[in-house]
């Protein structure tokens, strides 16, 4: 059998910046060729230092999350500090290794700021954990990666990233049929964890839409 790659629906994308990192999803959710929703929420809060995209079957990513979220919020209350980020990225990985012959179909993204600063890894079903300074998952992540090669550059700030996550986002909503109809970027940074207003994210998309 010849293999091939499969890349489920969705576009998600994460930046390293020099003051933090960048996450951004699309929000269509789809089951096969319908469009089960149109503002799902693929970008997930998990600590007021960590947060999670998520692509694959709803159900499997919510349940990883909640296990994550779980781990997290009790660490905090035992040792009164936030979990590191790469202790977290090895937690989860350590749940989707768990179950690898019934394997949740998740591919999570989990991007955060600590005392070594930003960080940002990529997981796959299995569990592999992969740092990264820029990275993307999902149907439409050979298009958003095409922009995020072209503009993004290492040590960029969390100001002109935001920018360069959305143009990533959009690309992939007008050439992927999996991926559409809205988007959500959110901060992580010494400040915590904020999303971008619905008004800056209608002018991201007024600034990029027009693009060929």
């Amino acid at each position: 059998m010849q293999n091939k790659a499969e890349y489920h629906g969705t576009t998600t994308v994460g930046l390293v910046c020099s003051d933090g990192v960048v996450l951004a999803t699309d929000t269509r959710v789809t089951a096969g060729g319908f469009v089960a929703h149109k503002r799902g929420k693929k970008l997930l809060q998990v600590d007021d230092n960590i947060a999670v995209t998520i692509s694959g079957g709803v159900a499997d990513a919510q349940n990883v999350v909640d296990s994550l979220k779980y781990y997290s919020r009790s660490y905090r209350i035992e040792r009164g500090v936030p979990l590191p980020v790469k202790s977290a990225a090895r937690i989860l990985s350590n749940i989707l290794f768990s179950s690898r012959y019934y394997p949740f179909i998740a591919s999570v993204i989990i991007g955060g700021y600590d005392s070594e600063g930003g960080s940002i890894y990529n997981l796959d079903f299995f569990g592999s954990v992969l740092p990264e300074k820029v990275t993307a998952t999902g149907s439409g992540s050979p298009v958003a990666l095409g922009v995020l090669e072209s503009e993004y550059q290492e040590g960029m700030s969390v100001a002109k990233a935001i920018p360069v996550a959305a143009n990533a986002i959009i690309a992939a909503m007008r050439r992927n049929v999996f991926t559409g109809d809205h988007f959500d970027i959110a901060v992580i940074d010494k400040s915590g964890f904020r999303e971008i207003s619905e008004q800056d994210k209608e002018k991201l998309l007024a600034q990029f839409s027009g693009r060929s």
